[in-house]
C-alpha cells in the first residue's frame, strides 16, 4: 500500500512540473519565473531600507537616478537579446538547428557592431551624471562619477549576458533556470548590504551589482549548454546578419521608448525637482510597481507559446489565448491593485517611515499610471510576437516624447511636482492605450469595437474597487490594528480574499469565468496532455 501511494505521489508531481503542452509549459515559466520574482521582491523589501539609511536620502535619489539614466542608453546595446528571444520564438518547432545557430551568431555580432556607440554614450553619463542631478555637493561628484562608471560596466555586461536567457525563453524552456536563479537573487542582495556593513557606499553598491550581474550571465550559460541541444554558433549570411541588425534596430528604438515611459519619472525629478523628492516618490511607487512585475510574469511567461501559435497562422486560437491573457492580466490587476490602494500609506509608514509616503491623491494616481502601463505592455508584447515592429515602435516614440515633454514642462515650469508628473505621463500614453489594440485587432481580426465592449464590465469593476479602496484608505490609517506587521499581513490577506471573490463574479461573464477555471485546472491536472 505506501508503495502504491509513494507511486501515485510521484506520478502527481511528475505530471505536474512536466512539459507536455503549451499550457503546462506556461505555467512552469510562469512558476518559475514568480519564484524569482518573489526572491526579488523579498530581498528589495529587506535591502532597501538598508540602502536609504546607508546612503541616505540625497544618495538613494542618486543611485536610483542612475540605474535609469545607464537603462536609457541600454536601448544603444541594439537588443539583439530581444530580436534573439522572438526570432527563436517563431522557430520554436522547427528542427533545423543550423539556422538556429545562425542567429545566435548574428545576436552576437550585432552587439559587437553596438558597443562602439553603448561605451561613448557610457562615457557621456559617467561625466555629466553628477551635473544633471539637481542640487547635488560638489564633494560628491567623483563618488557619483565612479559608481555611474561600474554601472555603464554593468549595463554593457548584461546586454551581453542576456543573450543565453533569451534562448531559453524563446524555445519555452525559461522554468528550466527554476531555483537557481532565485538563489543569484540572494547572493546579489547579501553582496550589497556587505557592501554598506563594509562602509563602501555607493562605490561598493555599485560593485555588488555588477558582480551578480557577471555570475547570473555564467549561469545562464551553464543552464543553456545544459538544456538546448543545438547551441552553439554557425556563421551566418550577410544577408541574415543585415536583417538581424534590422530587427535588433526596431528593438533599440523600442527600448528607448520603454525606458521613456519607465525610467524617465526619476530623471525628470532628479533634474527638474530634488533628489529628496526622488526617494519619496520611488519608495511610494515599489509598492504599486510590483504590479507591473506580477503582470509580466504571467503575460511573458505565456509569449514563447502563443507566439509558436501566431507563427503556425492560427490567428483566432491567437486571439483567443490573448483575451485569456488579458484577463489573467485584469483580475491581478484589481487584486493587487485594490489592495495596494488600501494599505501602501501604512506598508510605508512600517518600512521607512511616514515621512516617505507621498499622499493618497499621489498614490491613487500613481497606480492608476502603471496600470496603463501593465496593459499597454502588455500589448507590446503581443505585437513583438508577429515581428512586425514598425508601427508599434513608432506610435510609442511619439507617444514617449510627449509624455516625457508634458512631464517636464508641469514639473520644471509649473513646480506641480510628483502630481505634474504623473498628468503628464498618463496624458502622453493614452495615444498607446488605443493605438495598440487597434493593431493587435487589426493583426488577429477582432475590431477595436468589440474589444470595447468587452472591456465595458472589466472598467466599470476597477473604477469601483478602487474608489472604494482609496476612499477607505484614509479610515484605516487610524485603525491602530494595522500599525504593526502582522495587523497590516492580516489586513492585505483578507482585501485580497475579498477583492478576489468580487472581482471574479462581478467583473466576469459566466462564460470568462469557466475558461478562466478550465485554464487553471489544465495547468495542475495530472492527466493533461
Amino acid at each position: 500500500m505506501s508503495t502504491f501511494k509513494s507511486t501515485n505521489t510521484f506520478l502527481f508531481f511528475s505530471k505536474l512540473f512536466s512539459d507536455e503542452n503549451l499550457t503546462k509549459k506556461a505555467s512552469m515559466n510562469v512558476l518559475a519565473a514568480t519564484l524569482d520574482y518573489g526572491v526579488r521582491l523579498i530581498t528589495g523589501f529587506i535591502v532597501t531600507p538598508f540602502l536609504v539609511s546607508g546612503l541616505g536620502d540625497i544618495l538613494y535619489g542618486v543611485w536610483r537616478t542612475l540605474g535609469n539614466l545607464t537603462g536609457y542608453i541600454s536601448a544603444a546595446s541594439g537588443r539583439p537579446s530581444q530580436a534573439l528571444k522572438f526570432t527563436i520564438a517563431s522557430l520554436q518547432s522547427s528542427t533545423d538547428y543550423e539556422e538556429k545557430r545562425r542567429n545566435f551568431a548574428s545576436a552576437l555580432i550585432v552587439w559587437v557592431l553596438f558597443l562602439p556607440i553603448l561605451s561613448a554614450l557610457g562615457g557621456v553619463v559617467i561625466w555629466f551624471a553628477p551635473i544633471w542631478v539637481k542640487d547635488l555637493p560638489l564633494g560628491l561628484y567623483g563618488i557619483v562619477r565612479a559608481a555611474a562608471g561600474l554601472l555603464v560596466v554593468d549595463m554593457i555586461a548584461t546586454a551581453l549576458t542576456a543573450l543565453p536567457p533569451s534562448i531559453l525563453e524563446g524555445e519555452n524552456l525559461g522554468y528550466k533556470r527554476m531555483g537557481l536563479s532565485a538563489m543569484l537573487v540572494v547572493v546579489g542582495a547579501g553582496s550589497a548590504i556587505l557592501a554598506l556593513r563594509l562602509g563602501t557606499g555607493l562605490v561598493g553598491v555599485s560593485v555588488a551589482e555588477l558582480s551578480t550581474t557577471l555570475l547570473t550571465g555564467l549561469f545562464f550559460l551553464w543552464v543553456l549548454r545544459s538544456y538546448v541541444p543545438w547551441f552553439g554558433l554557425s556563421r551566418p549570411s550577410k544577408q541574415m546578419v543585415r536583417n538581424f541588425f534590422g530587427l535588433s534596430g526596431w528593438f533599440l528604438v523600442w527600448r528607448l521608448v520603454t525606458q521613456l515611459m519607465t525610467a524617465s519619472d526619476l530623471i525628470i525629478l532628479g533634474m527638474f525637482a530634488s533628489a529628496p523628492l526622488v526617494t519619496v516618490y520611488s519608495l511610494t511607487k515599489y509598492a504599486p510597481e510590483t504590479l507591473i512585475n506580477i503582470v509580466a510574469i504571467v503575460a511573458f511567461g505565456s509569449s514563447p507559446g502563443l507566439g509558436g501559435i501566431i507563427g503556425s497562422g492560427d490567428l483566432k486560437k491567437a486571439a483567443r489565448v490573448r483575451g485569456e491573457i488579458m484577463l489573467l492580466t485584469w483580475l491581478i490587476t484589481v487584486i493587487v491593485g485594490s489592495t495596494i490602494l488600501l494599505w501602501n500609506q501604512s506598508f510605508i509608514r512600517l518600512w521607512v517611515g511616514p515621512e516617505r509616503y507621498a499622499g493618497s491623491t499621489q498614490n491613487f494616481l500613481i497606480l492608476v499610471m502603471i496600470v496603463q502601463f501593465v496593459l499597454i505592455r502588455n500589448d507590446a508584447n503581443i505585437i513583438d510576437l508577429t515581428l512586425d515592429l514598425s508601427h508599434k515602435v513608432l506610435l510609442g516614440l511619439l507617444s514617449a516624447i510627449f509624455s516625457v515633454v508634458t512631464a517636464v514642462v508641469l514639473v520644471g515650469t509649473f513646480k506641480a511636482g510628483i502630481m505634474g508628473l504623473i498628468v503628464g505621463l498618463i496624458a502622453g500614453r493614452s495615444i498607446l492605450s488605443v493605438a495598440y489594440p487597434f493593431l493587435i485587432g487589426r493583426s488577429f481580426g477582432v475590431s477595436l469595437s468589440s474589444q470595447l465592449k468587452a472591456a465595458l464590465r472589466p472598467v466599470l469593476i476597477t473604477l469601483f474597487l478602487f474608489s472604494l479602496a482609496a476612499g477607505l484608505e484614509g479610515f484605516l490609517s487610524g485603525i491602530s490594528f494595522q500599525a504593526s506587521w502582522i495587523g497590516l499581513i492580516l489586513g492585505v490577506a483578507i482585501t485580497m480574499a475579498g477583492v478576489s471573490l468580487l472581482a471574479f463574479f462581478l467583473g466576469l461573464s459566466r462564460d470568462q469565468q469557466v475558461r478562466i477555471a478550465q485554464r487553471i485546472r489544465l495547468v495542475i491536472s495530472t492527466g493533461a496532455r
